[in-house]
């Protein structure tokens, strides 16, 4: 038995060291518009994934009008100048692919996985709606509709919408983050056709985007294809960029939340750097070392030990400005929202003190790394990594290099990190409690 298990262990080792070694080769090349192409080629299985990442997201649009990017990631599937309504998806089903989109406060993401013999049909898809989306009454009123469900879905899910709306509300006072992705609906339903139109023109531009593809090509072939179908694409003016910096905090706030909730909860939010800053890799192995696992410092403790909570994380948020990390605690039947709390504290203030053991840090640095290669098995998660790395850090190649970052981070840089950023001074702190009983 024990030398089966030697075998595994060995076999796993040098798997591996061959997912250490693998590196992703790609390409990265600029159209006369603007728009930034990245491929990569991998011909081992007939798929490819046709992606565009535009840089717009929740915190460009006006206050006065949120809910602007995630609107229009729906009705950017409403249809084109050459694309009947509704009918993107029957195009790629048809085809034997599959297709979505998604929105942060950051940018929004379109992408098809398709049959490789398919990729020029990902490409008049993406083109047509870089350059001939239908912005109209039609489509608006019906997608308005869609997005008062999803937000009704959403706001009536326990510790669901309700919570996430309250941490960046209670976090954030003048930056953009403030608001949800969602937005409010007051301003989808107060807006014009002119104002949605508007919207379009300013970020949906190919100097405003990336186009990542990965998977099976010919990357002579493909850049012919780009150039037919967005070479001719107007180039837009430049991006609305905000420039607000979130005043520091400089002393602990507090609210408390009520909701349709049977338990309460409690919320740690702290400030942290913006993504790709050198502590930024700090804390997010602090995250690791606090949430990942059931051998995790928090889960360990407050749940199979003390039995305080029912479900404990903790949360990074990685934003392109100064973001946040929320310690998060659903406490345990009888127990009170302060109790938990004072526990959350403890086991923060452990990491504070002491630094962690040899033992805890060689894990830690595994499960980072095994995140890291897990990330990238996929073509669709090659090309959305690829994107997101030259649109936020100006570099691609970190796909193959990022992981340097978090290895370059040593035992006390976790430590420094928990005592500059997870201090009461630095915090945000909510506690989530069901409705009052009422009589």
């Amino acid at each position: 038995m024990k030398k089966c298990l030697w075998l595994l262990v060995c076999c796993f080792s040098v798997l591996g060291l061959f997912a250490q070694e693998a590196r992703i080769n790609f390409e990265k090349y600029e159209l006369k518009n603007g728009l930034k192409v990245i491929l990569h080629q991998d011909n081992s299985t007939p798929i490819v994934a046709v992606s565009v990442m535009y840089h717009v997201g929740s915190k460009n649009e006006d206050p006065e009008r949120t809910g602007f990017a995630h609107f229009f990631e729906h009705l950017m599937f409403e249809g084109s100048k050459n694309i009947g309504r509704g009918e993107y998806s029957n195009y790629v089903q048809s085809a034997g692919g599959t297709l979505n989109a998604n929105t942060s406060s950051d940018r929004t993401y379109y992408f098809e996985i398709l049959p490789s013999n398919q990729f020029e049909l990902g490409l008049w898809l993406e083109s047509e709606r870089m350059l001939h989306a239908v912005v109209d009454k039609k489509g608006v009123e019906t997608q308005r509709e869609v997005v008062k469900e999803e937000r009704r879905e959403r706001y009536n899910q326990p510790y669901g919408g309700v919570l996430l709306e309250g941490i960046f509300k209670s976090a954030y006072k003048e930056h953009p983050y403030k608001w949800p992705v969602i937005g409010y609906m007051e301003h989808i339903n107060g807006a014009s056709i002119q104002d949605f139109k508007q919207f379009y023109e300013d970020f949906y531009t190919p100097n405003n985007a990336i186009l990542s593809i990965a998977g099976d090509i010919d990357p002579k072939e493909a850049k012919k294809l780009i150039e037919e179908y967005f070479g001719a694409i107007p180039k837009g003016k430049p991006a609305f960029r905000p420039d607000i910096v979130e005043p520091a905090l400089t002393q602990e706030r507090r609210d408390t939340i009520y909701d349709n909730v049977q338990l309460p909860a409690v919320l740690q939010i702290y400030r942290v750097p913006a993504q790709g800053t050198d502590d930024f890799y700090a804390i997010k192995m602090l995250s690791t070392l606090l949430s990942q696992g059931e051998s995790s410092r928090l889960n360990k403790s407050l749940v199979d030990e003390q039995q305080t909570a029912f479900q404990v994380a903790n949360v990074p948020i990685d934003l392109e400005d100064p973001g946040l990390s929320i310690n998060f605690g659903i406490a345990n039947v009888g127990v009170n929202s302060g109790d938990l709390e004072k526990a959350m504290d403890i086991e923060v203030e452990k990491v504070q003190k002491e630094l962690i053991t040899d033992e805890e840090f060689q894990k830690l640095r595994n499960q980072i790394e095994s995140n890291f290669i897990a990330s990238n098995t996929t073509v669709a998660g090659i090309a959305g990594s690829l994107a997101t790395y030259e649109m936020f850090f100006g570099d691609a190649n970190l796909i193959n290099t990022e992981i340097d970052r978090y290895m370059a981070v040593t035992k006390e840089d976790i430590r420094r990190v928990a005592k500059e950023y997870f201090h009461k001074g630095n915090r945000v702190v909510l506690h989530y409690l069901p409705n009052p009983t009422k009589p």
